[in-house]
Order: C-alpha cells, then sequence, then structure tokens
C-alpha cells in the first residue's frame, strides 16, 4: 500500500484506500453483518469473494487502519474488528446505500436497510455508530437503555425475508 498517494487531493486519498471493487464489501459485511472472521466474510459473501481476494483486503485494510487483526495463536481463527476510522465511514456508506435505491435496480431483502438508514438520517447512523463502538472497541453506548440501531435493522431485514418467502409459497386455492 502505498503512503504517499497519486495527490494531496482528499478525495483521491479516500479512493486508494476503499475505491476498488470489494473493499468496501468486505467492511459492509463486517459493519452490517457482524461478520467479523474470514470464514464468515467469505461464506457470508453475497457477492460470492475468492478467497484470496478476501486475504488481500483484509491485510489492506489492516494496513490502511481501517480494521483491526487480533492476535491470535496456531490454531485460533483471527477476529477483525472495526477502528474508529472505519466506524466514522457509517454515514458514507448509508449514502452510497441511498445512492443505490434511486439508480440501481435492487432485490426487497437487500434494500430494505438502506431504506431504514437513509429515511433514519444521521440520528440513526449516530446510534449505530455508537453500538459498533461499543462492540469493536469496546467504549460503552452513551444511552444505553435506548433502542438499538441493530436490532432496527435486523428486523427489517428479517421482516423482508419473511415477506419474500410468503411471496413465493404458493397461495392455497380458495
Amino acid at each position: 500500500m502505498r503512503e504517499d498517494g497519486r495527490s494531496g487531493c482528499p478525495i483521491n486519498a479516500t479512493i486508494e484506500v476503499i475505491g476498488d471493487r470489494w473493499t468496501l464489501l468486505v467492511l459492509r459485511d463486517v459493519m452490517f453483518g457482524d461478520r467479523r472472521h474470514f470464514r464468515e466474510l467469505l461464506a457470508g459473501s453475497e457477492e460470492g469473494i475468492a478467497s484470496n481476494i478476501l486475504s488481500d483486503r483484509l491485510k489492506r485494510l489492516v494496513a490502511a487502519g481501517l480494521l483491526s487483526r487480533a492476535d491470535t495463536r496456531p490454531g485460533q481463527k483471527a477476529e477483525y474488528r472495526l477502528t474508529e476510522p472505519a466506524i466514522q465511514l457509517v454515514p458514507i456508506m448509508a449514502q452510497l446505500g441511498a445512492w443505490g435505491l434511486r439508480h440501481r435496480p435492487t432485490t426487497r431483502t437487500l434494500r430494505v436497510r438502506a431504506e431504514l438508514l437513509e429515511a433514519g438520517g444521521p440520528r440513526l447512523w449516530a446510534d449505530f455508530m455508537d453500538e459498533l463502538r461499543e462492540s469493536h472497541l469496546g467504549i460503552p453506548r452513551p444511552d444505553p437503555d435506548r433502542p438499538t440501531a441493530t436490532r432496527r435493522l435486523a428486523q427489517a431485514y428479517a421482516d423482508a425475508v419473511a415477506e419474500s418467502s410468503e411471496a413465493d409459497e404458493p397461495k392455497a386455492a380458495s
């Protein structure tokens, strides 16, 4: 990974770290799917990432300071955790999802969380970022009694999956 970059432009500097085809998807899966181990990321990849690509992206993300990798002993699975700079990508991820909702074909089950993030706006993003800080960095949420964004996102997805399954089931003849 280059330290100096092609230019001093902040957009270029960002794109050089997260702008390839797979990096944001790996971050998405750690961030929204709570996948923290190589096998979980590989098996759970909706897009079918190859193991060599996943391995490379994880190394790059650790080198760039977006993920940390827990030291492991032989035979243990390495655990990846988001760092603060990665957690601060939540609003960008929400905006990317919102753009995709408006301009690209999507499926109901895979768009529902993007819809919720767009509707919830900065308040929901902040809540989600606080939850990520708690689960990845060990920083307690400022308001632990507040309903969690994670639960809302998971419930929206579960509801969409249930609706999708019901729509796929044959209707009983009347």
